[in-house]
């Protein structure tokens, strides 16, 4: 069942992305790109060098920058929509184990660095991106509004719930 139509902002913020995203190869595009976006960054904010504490014991690798960006914003996504807010969770602990196994293979192997792997996908998703909306013919959302790059993952899980006919 689709979602009414709302004044609560985080449907507004929904609705006002999904003007620039109306081209089902833009779209195709975003589902593809935004969830790589979201896990380079991720993984470029987690490889940032944070001081060694002797208190934290064997999480000293686990407790970084990103711990800091994975609050933030778990907070934001919560008190947009506290279901979509569980997903992006949820989402936020698979990119988690993914770049802790980046990590391990660059560990084990003598493989590229996280942050290298990470960047990489992070320019091809961005330029990806780009294509999406010159195909789209309207200019990205965040240009407009930085919140837009937040909205992009919860954007995509809307419309997981729509086709589930979840409320969110």
């Amino acid at each position: 069942m689709p979602q009414e139509k709302s004044h609560h902002p985080f449907r507004i913020y929904l609705e006002r992305y999904a003007e620039s995203h109306q081209n089902p190869m833009n779209v195709l595009v975003h589902w593809i790109c935004v969830p790589l976006i979201a896990f380079s960054l991720l993984g470029l904010v987690w490889a940032i060098p944070v001081p060694h504490f002797n208190f934290l014991g064997k999480m000293n690798g686990y407790i970084n920058l990103a711990t800091f960006l994975i609050l933030f914003a778990t907070v934001y996504y919560l008190r947009l929509s506290f279901r979509i807010g569980l997903a992006m969770i949820l989402t936020i602990w698979v990119f988690s184990a993914g770049i802790i196994s980046l990590e391990r293979m660059a560990r084990l192997h003598s493989w590229h660095e996280m942050w290298q792997v990470c960047l990489v996908i992070f320019a091809l998703a961005w330029v990806g991106q780009f294509i999406g909306h010159k195909i789209e013919g309207k200019k990205p959302s965040f240009l407009e509004d930085l919140r837009f790059l937040l909205i992009g993952p919860a954007w995509l899980w809307a419309k997981v719930f729509n086709k589930l006919g979840w409320r969110y």
